[in-house]
């Protein structure tokens, strides 16, 4: 049987063993993969790149304009994607529980590390700690707790995205903020956040030298979602006496290893 391979985007012949049970539904798929790719097409245009007769691929988009996941313009009577299937997408995301797909890597971050873990979610101006692992094998303790929060510009994970975010929307974030010196290290002059956010996407992480708390030192990075956009931030946190510049580049690598991870189980593909 001749069928339409999504791989390799062309015709193949499948085997007994590999034939789709249901063949109509090999094609409906074909057909809306294949508009996924090539945006409004039309019927002869994709019957041939489907290798399917005219009036075939007619019916099969007859059929799934009837289910409202392909729409056709009037003007140009091509075919192209209804927004349906981003609905159902966007469903299907949001039963995946962040929390219990990450955990599993900040343990692992703590345990390689021996320091304690963040991760925090975006919450307008701030950062909200929403999980923290601490390292069995660390006796000092950080203060820091689940639920408490830190404006973006002073803190490492604030600052890994910050640095993603377009200029006029951390112009905004900064004018919004209250800007204060916790510390003599807080910076309080947009102009060096700036050089600073530009250091921090050129390597990939950010970092906190004691500016929100005197003695602690982090590193921190971004986690795009699967729209690309940066909602989520984790950290390695320690006293300044462990954080050295060195152990800092010691920790990078480790960083954006699970930087990586963490993307690709939230759906982003760079």
């Amino acid at each position: 049987m001749i069928v339409y391979d999504k791989k390799e985007n062309q015709t193949t012949t499948q085997t007994a063993e590999q034939k789709n049970p249901i063949q109509v539904a090999d094609r409906l798929f074909a057909v809306i993969e294949e508009l996924s790719k090539s945006g409004p097409t039309g019927l002869i245009e994709l019957s041939n790149t489907l290798g399917l007769h005219k009036s075939t691929t007619h019916r099969l988009l007859t059929s799934l304009m009837y289910m409202d996941y392909v729409r056709q313009d009037e003007e140009s009577g091509k075919y192209s994607l209804s927004f349906k299937l981003l609905e159902i997408s966007s469903r299907i995301l949001g039963h995946i529980d962040v929390l219990s797909t990450i955990h599993p890597y900040l343990k692992e971050l703590a345990d390689i590390s021996g320091e304690t873990v963040h991760l925090v979610k975006r919450d307008g101006l701030d950062v909200v700690y929403i999980d923290k692992v601490e390292s069995s094998s660390n006796s000092v303790r950080m203060v820091s707790r689940v639920g408490s929060r830190t404006p973006m510009y002073r803190s490492g994970v604030g600052k890994a995205l910050l640095a993603m975010m377009r200029p006029e929307e951390v112009r905004t974030i900064w004018g919004d903020s209250k800007i204060e010196a916790l510390t003599e290290y807080t910076v309080t002059d947009l102009d060096e956040l700036f050089i600073i956010l530009e250091e921090a996407r050129e390597n990939g992480y950010a970092l906190d030298n004691e500016e929100n708390e005197n003695g602690v030192r982090c590193i921190a990075s971004s986690i795009m979602d699967y729209s690309g956009k940066p909602k989520y931030a984790f950290s390695i946190s320690g006293p300044t006496v462990r954080m050295t510049d060195e152990r800092i580049l010691e920790l990078s690598k480790l960083m954006l290893q699970t930087k990586k991870k963490l993307e690709e189980e939230l759906g982003y593909h760079s």
